[in-house]
């Protein structure tokens, strides 16, 4: 069809484009189109994958290795839209191929500019989403209307609205509407934002209002006219106490999925919310809440650890149980005389614990005390990419007795490297994409708690790592006890590491947490899960 929605944001950053752009893809699903999900980010940075987590949140890995936001996660957890490198475009990945395409001669010796060139390319970049299949791409432009940064993406979409006509090409806009006082709205900055849009040539043809409550149909009709918006295509997206996942829903009961159907002359082919609605009945369902320790060093940042988060959720509504999330700084457990005051109070302790992933040697100590009191106390404990190595250096310590047992990743000069680097990355200087990334085959051990989770011997999950378990110490680990359950399909490298004579307690050097959706929780958060209630259910 070559349809596109492009959907922007005004007035400050952080109103949740990512959500409102998912939640229109999963409806438009429900309606049977094809959709095809893009997120243009403003930033020069080539991709997400060398950023501090603590400024841009978690990065988000593809199918293909791609190191992508955290957006996409969204996208991947709403829609079935697949999602490869080409979803992903950064100002630096234009600039970059541009410059190249210049050094080449490509240009004729024509002088450079960012109009046509630099926006030629991310139009180019955009129409390469599509496939045949493909009814409807929407592309979400990060940033903030306004922004520097983000004047090339606008003009792009503008020139592709031009382009492709009205009826082939919406601006779908978000905005805020703010609370003064004691529940006064104000549309003020909502009118300046759709007038700074309109200042990039672009009339937003929908208007998404973010606002604290749901507004009179007054107020959404004095919007209209002053943004020159129909009537009819003004939403709001206002706080909901539920979940996230009941977005897609607050919008079907607006209509606002009719009415972008109708603008862009595309007939529904069916109406199907069933799975949204199952989402909503099974959240509304639980009983009983489990309280999952995550020990990790960037708790003051949600979204460095979003995928995990949003997956620990989607395994309690599998398991009809609330999870309650206890983030717990791994610095502050570095003192093993701490631990157990913290992990196993009375009042403040936890159910589970999970170890994600991550860089640095920070708090590594406090995670390694962590999975030992977990260990110990037959807490059931779940061990992603770094949670695994932290497993093994833990096994290393205090079962095999190596007091300096350590990834060389923190110590180069250990006499007992039980993680190591992986070979092929020994002599990497560039840290940029060049880890084992990207979706890759596990082979499961037939009667282990991995085999048990995905039910099958050949497992596909998503890699972000450059270092693994030694190989130089598989027998020592195996007669000491430490269960190794899953391997490359050549049985070079350790996938999955068990503890036995305990509830629950399981390593993975992949990341499960980046297929996870609301609608079909990953396998081995669903068992973490219910592991941890039916210990707390028998205690």
């Amino acid at each position: 069809m070559n349809k596109f929605i492009f959907v922007s944001g005004g007035v400050c950053s952080s109103l949740g484009k990512g959500v409102a752009a998912s939640s229109l893809g999963a409806l438009l699903e429900c309606r049977g189109l094809n959709v095809r999900m893009v997120k243009c980010d403003p930033y020069i940075n080539v991709d997400a994958g060398t950023m501090n987590p603590y400024q841009h949140g978690e990065v988000y890995v593809t199918d293909d290795g791609a190191e992508t936001d955290l957006d996409l996660g969204n996208y991947a957890r709403f829609t079935n839209s697949p999602l490869y490198r080409a979803n992903s475009i950064t100002t630096g990945q234009i600039y970059d191929s541009v410059l190249r395409k210049e050094r080449e001669g490509r240009y004729l010796g024509r002088c450079v500019q960012v109009i046509p060139h630099i926006t030629d390319e991310i139009k180019h970049r955009i129409i390469v989403a599509l496939d045949q299949d493909t009814d409807v791409v929407i592309v979400e432009i990060g940033g903030t209307v306004g922004d520097i940064e983000s004047i090339p993406f606008l003009e792009a979409a503008r020139q592709l609205i031009h382009e492709y006509g009205k009826e082939n090409a919406l601006s779908v806009h978000l905005t805020l509407i703010p609370e003064v006082g004691e529940g006064e709205l104000k549309t003020k900055p909502t009118q300046h934002s759709v007038k700074a849009m309109q200042e990039m040539g672009i009339q937003p043809d929908v208007l998404i209002c973010r606002a604290p409550v749901m507004l009179d149909d007054a107020m959404r009709k004095k919007i209209a006219l002053f943004t020159n918006v129909e009537n009819g295509a003004v939403f709001v997206s206002y706080n909901i106490d539920t979940t996230i996942y009941a977005v897609p829903l607050v919008f079907y009961e607006q209509k606002m999925d009719q009415v972008v159907l109708k603008k862009l002359g595309v007939a529904s082919r069916h109406s199907d919310l069933k799975p949204w609605c199952r989402v909503m009945e099974e959240f509304e369902a639980r009983k009983g809440k489990v309280r999952i320790g995550v020990v990790g060093k960037y708790m003051e940042l949600h979204d460095a650890y979003k995928s995990v988060y949003e997956s620990l959720f989607h395994a309690g509504l599998e398991s009809h149980v609330e999870v309650e999330l206890v983030k717990v700084d791994s610095s502050r457990l570095e003192d093993p005389a701490a631990v157990d005051g913290i992990l196993g109070s009375a009042v403040t302790g936890v159910d589970g614990i999970l170890v994600p992933g991550g860089f640095g040697q920070r708090g590594i100590n406090g995670m390694v005390n962590a999975a030992r009191w977990a260990r110990v106390n037959k807490v059931p404990y779940l061990g992603i990419c770094l949670g695994m190595q932290i497993m093994v250096i833990e096994w290393g310590r205090n079962v095999l007795g190596f007091e300096d047992a350590d990834s060389t990743e923190f110590n180069h000069d250990t006499k007992h490297p039980v993680v190591d680097l992986l070979e092929e990355q020994v002599d990497v200087k560039d840290y940029g994409g060049t880890m084992r990334l990207g979706k890759s085959e596990s082979v499961a051990v037939e009667g282990s708690l991995i085999f048990a989770a995905y039910k099958e011997k050949h497992i596909w999950e998503r890699h972000r790592h450059r270092y693994e378990f030694s190989n130089r110490y598989r027998e020592e680990m195996s007669a000491a006890g430490l269960k190794l359950t899953a391997f490359t399909p050549d049985g070079g490298l350790v996938e999955c590491t068990e503890w036995t004579n305990h509830p629950w307690g399981l390593g993975v050097q992949f990341h499960p947490e980046f297929k996870s959706k609301p609608t079909s929780a990953s396998p081995l958060f669903r068992d973490f899960i219910t592991a941890v209630r039916d210990r707390k259910a028998n205690d």
